[in-house]
């Protein structure tokens, strides 16, 4: 009597292809899905230029109902290699991969001179595909690590960045006045994390001797500030890579990933690994 960990070989060798890459096919698979990705999203982008658009609409409406026809064929397949397929289509990815496919359908279904403004609408959604590229950085889960455990420190820092514009900020309001574009506190506020942070859209500039000395230290000290959070959250990202191995295979039930290293069984619906 089978058990329920067994699959068929046919499905077993599917599921290696499509959710793992440490196999040839699974590399040339891999590759080729990110191909189409790419090739895809160039496609929505060059057909929202107004010129190519009026010369080749025909042409890239032809093609993105091949690559829709493509990921449709993929999204099937990844249900038909899982044991559960609802816990895929209901998984971040799972959506994901939906997204990419589900409003090129949707659009057949609003005809008439009145839904299409609806239809462009529908048509721009497609650019959720570039998510898809998310199947191919699963090896940096750490990286959401590092940002939580970063995320208290830089966000103390940004306090203070946030208590260093309003001062200096106010102080350059009472300096250079309405005269100069100084009109307000929060205008003023405005254009110190304009300079701070080295954009210096050059809006509002500062006129008096000691406004443009108070600018020149707020732009020194914008070099010093951007190396702040730069190196809290690469300091975690390095602690983060040496410290949360994790499990490289994906669970061939729930097609889920993600880990840890020393785990037996999925976390998420406990098939075993």
């Amino acid at each position: 009597m089978p058990t329920p960990n067994d699959t068929a070989p046919w499905r077993h060798r599917l599921h290696t292809i499509i959710f793992e890459s440490d196999t040839v096919a699974g590399k040339a698979f891999d590759i080729g899905l990110l191909v189409l990705i790419l090739a895809s999203i160039s496609v929505v982008m060059l057909d929202s230029i107004a010129r190519l658009h009026q010369s080749y609409s025909n042409e890239f409406f032809i093609m993105e109902w091949i690559f829709t026809g493509i990921f449709t064929l993929e999204y099937i397949l990844r249900l038909v290699s899982v044991k559960r397929p609802l816990l895929y289509v209901t998984s971040v990815l799972g959506l994901i991969d939906l997204l990419s496919i589900l409003p090129m359908y949707l659009s057949v279904f609003f005809v008439g001179a009145q839904s299409l403004l609806v239809l462009r609408a529908l048509r721009l959604l497609r650019i959720f595909r570039i998510f898809k590229l998310t199947h191919f950085i699963s090896e940096m889960n750490f990286l959401g690590t590092a940002i939580k455990s970063s995320l208290k420190k830089i966000s103390i820092f940004m306090l203070a960045v946030l208590a260093i514009v309003i001062i200096l900020g106010s102080l350059m309001y009472v300096v250079e006045g309405g005269q100069n574009g100084y009109t307000s506190i929060p205008a003023s506020i405005y254009w110190a994390i304009v300079t701070i942070t080295t954009v210096g859209y050059g809006d509002i500039s500062p006129v008096t001797s000691l406004g443009k000395l108070i600018a020149s230290v707020i732009m020194l000290l914008g070099y010093g500030i951007i190396a702040v959070p730069t190196g809290i959250l690469t300091t975690e990202m390095a602690i983060a890579a040496r410290t949360k191995s994790q499990h490289r295979d994906v669970c061939p039930s729930c097609g889920r990933e993600g880990h840890d290293a020393d785990a037996k069984f999925c976390k998420y619906c406990g098939e075993k690994l």
